[in-house]
């Protein structure tokens, strides 16, 4: 599948288990290979960031081949 980045900022982002991670910010990308590395995505208030990785604006970083289904929301497999 594709998409336009455009298309999937500002989606909400939960785990497969449904607990709602926050809403995509921006993507992380390899400029020398171009491939995209992480989904940066800005937390839900009841989101520890800290059990997380995240960048100094305190996004989470997250693997972006743990998207798993694009929808109404991002589902992301964190496992």
């Amino acid at each position: 599948m594709k998409r336009f980045v455009t298309e999937l900022t500002g989606k909400t982002v939960m785990t497969n288990d449904g607990r709602i991670l926050g809403v995509i910010d921006n993507f992380v990308v390899d400029t020398r290979n171009g491939h995209v590395q992480d989904v940066l995505v800005a937390a839900a208030d009841d989101v520890d960031v800290r059990a997380f990785r995240a960048d100094a604006r305190g996004r989470l970083l997250l693997p972006f081949q743990g998207m798993r289904a694009i929808r109404d929301v991002v589902v992301m497999d964190l496992s």
